[in-house]
């Protein structure tokens, strides 16, 4: 009855347009297969799919998905969440300013719960991720803890420099140069920090100038790194989970959906469909 209740949240509010044109929306593109009943035949299991069961690995029984207008084929696919065993919502971007806008469409909803947030559109290994985050976020003085993945595509991700005590000091997102080697790819977070990102962006609403009367100014997209940069500076702590031997792999660009393919295109299930008749 104490136990804080954990809430999934995945921001979908992408127009994959460096994919376009896609015939579904990229967090519905299938990667790899899965056994399905009665006879536990393989069938096409989209990427989104990924992301919900490491989710579910770590007990996390509902998520809320943050949409754009037109992206209806993904509450048609997921529906209410039964095939995952989840309770699944679906939430309408307003701002189309970033990530942490399309976050916090859910601050209504999550403000006392602790937050487990990833990217329907990416791959990553281990599968044990949110476990560890949990374990981690709930055990220690963090109120953000970050899952970081090594990578050479530093250009691409948010870089993160952190100490020996695994402290998050630093976040520099795509940097042209960099001696940093983990990016973060996936994050767990208690209320504080729900907080915090809703009045940091209230403020950031309310400083802006509207350009001819009517039209607010065109901004770039606001990076989560940044909102997470941000708090670190108010004093949060940060604390990060590295998996050295972890995998991340982005299907937003021709070049890694292909990767993607190549690796799970060819994914053995009949074994794991002898153990789920098991």
């Amino acid at each position: 009855m104490n136990k804080q209740e954990v809430i999934g949240l995945l921001p979908a509010a992408g127009q994959g347009t460096r994919i376009a044109p896609l015939p579904v929306s990229k967090e519905l593109y299938p990667i790899g297969f899965r056994p399905v009943e009665p006879d536990y035949s393989p069938r096409p299991k989209v990427v989104g799919h990924y992301l919900l069961e490491k989710m579910q690995l770590a007990g996390i029984t509902k998520a809320y998905m943050v949409l754009r207008s037109g992206k209806w084929d993904i509450p048609a696919y997921f529906g209410d969440g039964t095939m995952l065993d989840m309770n699944l919502g679906y939430l309408m971007m307003r701002l189309p300013y970033g990530v942490p806008y399309s976050l916090d469409q859910a601050y209504p909803f999550i403000q006392e719960a602790l937050v487990a947030v990833g990217f329907p559109d990416i791959l990553f290994q281990p599968d044990d991720v949110f476990v560890k985050l949990l374990a981690r976020l709930t055990s220690s003085n963090a109120e953000v803890v970050l899952g970081l993945f090594p990578t050479e595509q530093y250009q691409k991700a948010g870089m993160v420099d952190f100490d020996g005590e695994g402290q998050v000091h630093l976040i520099i997102e795509k940097p042209t140069q960099t001696d940093l080697r983990y990016m973060w790819g996936v994050a767990v977070w208690k209320p504080v920090f729900s907080h915090f990102m809703h009045q940091y962006l209230a403020q950031r609403e309310a400083a802006r100038l509207p350009s001819d009367g009517h039209n607010l100014i065109k901004q770039r997209e606001l990076p989560l790194g940044d909102v997470i940069q941000a708090a670190i500076e108010q004093g949060l702590r940060v604390e990060a989970e590295a998996f050295p031997e972890g995998e991340y792999l982005d299907i937003g660009t021709p070049e890694d959906l292909v990767q993607a393919l190549r690796q799970l295109a060819n994914q053995e299930v009949y074994s794991s469909s002898e153990n789920l008749k098991k």
